[in-house]
């Protein structure tokens, strides 16, 4: 089995559309096609299926594409080095709001070519599983074993407002009608269960926070998010709990191999987050 047979499928795997492989590659879209057929009469397997906006992976592509991607990736690196860069793209997953206000910034700089995910948490799992994300950030810590988390970040929540009052008193703004970071806090901060419904419910975090600021209500927000906010006093801060709810954030990866471009992002993040 070649390795350009599995180059090629990996990228078709990781972009989820042959087009979009062939553009990567600098191949044409019959000659990459065709190489996903050659490869299938190899295994005997299908590993896509066709949809109206790309392919879909089978899943014995999931399985081929986790058990090659961390070999491919370090072939790859170092059979095309450059002098003075690392080379290689990097699949890198994580929630809306932290990778645009955190990691993204911290890669501006790097020189390294990177694919961003945005996602919940179950979803980026399942893309570092699968081989279609190298690293993500994670809320929680994965219980697989094929994948290595350690410890990126604690974000802090705060119960802010545009005006000081009695949160009771204030409309609720919420990402989910479940409240759940809401519902996290109150069992944190005063041990019993949020019960009531948001009056404005947004899509995400930082529509949250824009509704807030705005004086359409309340809400929990991670602090780093709104910490501008609460510095030049478009915010303010509704609860001083003594030990103020935290949540710790991990950067994941498969176990094994990785590339040198991997290598590096994970380190540039590791290090910027000692600064956060």
């Amino acid at each position: 089995m070649s390795f350009d047979l599995l180059r090629t499928f990996l990228a078709v795997h990781r972009e989820g559309s042959v087009t979009a492989a062939a553009r990567r590659l600098g191949l044409s879209q019959p000659a990459v096609t065709g190489q996903v057929r050659s490869l299938e009469a190899a295994l005997g397997k299908q590993l896509f299926v066709r949809q109206p906006r790309g392919v879909a992976p089978t899943p014995a592509a999931d399985l081929l594409a986790r058990q090659v991607a961390g070999p491919l990736d370090a072939l790859e690196a170092v059979a095309d080095p450059a002098p003075d860069a690392v080379t290689g793209t990097v699949h890198l997953g994580g929630a809306a709001e932290f990778m645009t206000e955190k990691v993204l910034p911290a890669l501006a700089t790097a020189g390294i070519r990177l694919r961003v995910t945005l996602g919940l948490n179950d979803d980026l799992v399942r893309g570092l599983e699968s081989g279609a994300l190298d690293l993500a950030v994670l809320t929680t810590r994965p219980r697989s074993r094929r994948l290595v988390a350690e410890p990126l970040y604690d974000e802090e929540f705060v119960l802010v407002a545009a005006v000081a009052g009695d949160p009771g008193r204030m409309p609720l703004v919420a990402y989910a009608e479940e409240l759940p970071i809401i519902r996290r806090y109150w069992r944190s901060v005063y041990g019993t269960r949020a019960t009531r419904t948001a009056e404005v419910v947004v899509p995400n975090l930082h529509a949250v926070l824009a509704a807030v600021r705005g004086g359409a209500g309340f809400s929990v927000l991670p602090e780093y998010l709104c910490r501008a906010d609460l510095a030049e006093g478009r915010l303010v801060v509704l609860e001083h709990p003594e030990v103020p709810p935290l949540n710790t954030l991990f950067l994941a990866h498969r176990a094994g191999t990785a590339s040198p471009a991997v290598v590096a992002v994970r380190g540039r993040l590791l290090e910027a987050a000692g600064t956060w």
